[in-house]
């Protein structure tokens, strides 16, 4: 089951919430003055029954007694609800990520001051995250490991074809690549969903190391940071701290077989607000209207051939001047080419 944010069904549940809290109204100034009761729980997305939930999806809990509800526990974990949302009736609540689903009380519980209501209701595990995996440039019968959460018990494909899963654990995956992996996405579904990572495989430009004909001179005085956690993609990083309308180079190369992509990709971020210059190919020198702000958090950045000015004859090079005129500390990481 893919996750559901708010924000995407809220425009569908505004009209219906008004509704209810209006018909509801009377209902609430009187109360039923009972303990409270659950008679059901339903996927609020389609309000369909469901015997068992998933974080970060919100849910319709109908009963009784829910007037004056001071607590809601799912697996024994308290979870945040928004009292407007509450009628005698109906209780519209988010599953929180952090609610445990192995080793659990399997109990749905809402606490009013007339008493408690427990409801058998089953917490599945939250859909996996993938975060990203290496190497990118891994052959067809070559180990990747993958990074992310709740892998449990993953399912691994690329391209849609499965893969070999060699070992796995909540976290990381390492898998077989299958035949015909080439610029193909990898995927990793579990019981509660699926995740898909958006480097094809064999597009890397750099990927905890540069692939030939590619490299930045270490006269750039940049630093590769070993570190899984803050990485992009894989487990190493670049930084430099570059003085305000100075710059950071990769090496003069000539990449000409590029017919099959359709453009560039990289990964950038600042330790505070920053602005950085694409120079590509030696060109964009000073130009603002290839600039892009960084902040604090990660974000990848994707350029078509087209906005880099045409499909050029090869990849020669791709440099960064820093257009804030102050100096910061800037990160980079998984260079490479796009497939769509």
């Amino acid at each position: 089951m893919k996750k559901l944010h708010l924000k995407s069904i809220l425009c569908l549940l505004v009209a219906g919430i008004i509704s209810l809290l209006v018909s509801c109204s009377d209902d609430d100034a009187k109360g039923s003055g009972a303990a409270p009761t659950i008679a059901t729980v339903s996927l609020a997305q389609n309000d369909s029954l469901v015997e068992q939930g998933y974080a970060d999806n919100m849910y319709i809990i109908r009963g009784s007694g829910f007037l004056g509800t001071q607590k809601i526990y799912f697996n024994d974990t308290d979870t945040y609800f928004n009292s407007t949302l509450v009628t005698d009736e109906v209780i519209l609540i988010t599953i929180d990520r952090e609610t445990p689903y192995s080793d659990a009380s399997d109990e749905l519980k809402v606490v009013t001051p007339m008493g408690t209501a427990i409801y058998h209701f089953v917490v599945a595990p939250p859909a996996p995250i993938l975060t990203s995996f290496n190497p990118v440039n891994a052959a067809d019968g070559e180990q990747i490991t993958i990074y992310g959460s709740f892998f449990l018990d993953p399912v691994v494909t690329v391209g849609g074809v499965p893969a070999e899963v060699v070992s796995s654990t909540l976290t990381k995956i390492v898998a077989i690549l299958p035949p015909g992996s080439n610029h193909k996405y990898v995927s990793v579904t579990t019981i509660s969903g699926k995740s898909e990572w958006k480097t094809a495989v064999g597009t890397a430009i750099y990927d905890d190391v540069w692939y030939s004909p590619w490299t930045m001179e270490p006269w750039n005085n940049q630093e590769y940071v070993v570190n899984q956690e803050k990485a992009y993609q894989g487990t190493t990083f670049i930084k430099k701290a570059i003085p305000g309308w100075d710059n950071i180079q990769g090496n003069w190369a000539w990449d000409d077989q590029i017919s099959q992509y359709t453009g560039i990709h990289f990964s950038a971020r600042s330790d505070d607000a920053g602005k950085l210059v694409l120079v590509f190919n030696g060109n964009g020198w000073g130009d603002a209207a290839k600039s892009f702000v960084t902040t604090s958090e990660w974000k990848e950045y994707r350029y078509t051939w087209a906005e880099l000015g045409g499909m050029p004859a090869a990849l020669q090079n791709i440099t960064f001047q820093e257009f804030t005129g102050a100096t910061h500390n800037y990160y980079f990481d998984n260079f490479g080419y796009t497939v769509d």
